[in-house]
């Protein structure tokens, strides 16, 4: 196995209020998930005590990488309202 030979390039910390941001973009589209119908409860787990429980969880999860890979937006919008696009 060969080892690095230069410097490993480095990301800044996200900054705390865009993650806020993002964490409430999540649970709006988690609930718009559950709204739609799109939350699987139906086939995903086939019943149970605990299947609402568990895809509540699958929805947040599904939620977050929508958000990860841009969203809708909502994100940037709320970062910006909150005063963190300043500089």
């Amino acid at each position: 196995m060969l080892a690095p030979t230069g410097p490993v390039p480095t990301t800044p910390p996200p900054n705390p209020l865009m993650r806020k941001a993002q964490e409430l973009e999540a649970a709006f589209l988690s609930e718009m998930l559950q709204h739609a119908g799109l939350d699987g409860a139906s086939d995903s787990f086939g019943g149970g005590a605990g299947e609402e429980q568990f895809s509540s969880f699958l929805r947040m999860e599904q939620a977050r990488q929508m958000v990860a890979h841009g969203g809708i937006g909502l994100a940037e919008q709320l970062f910006r309202a909150m005063g963190g696009g300043k500089e």
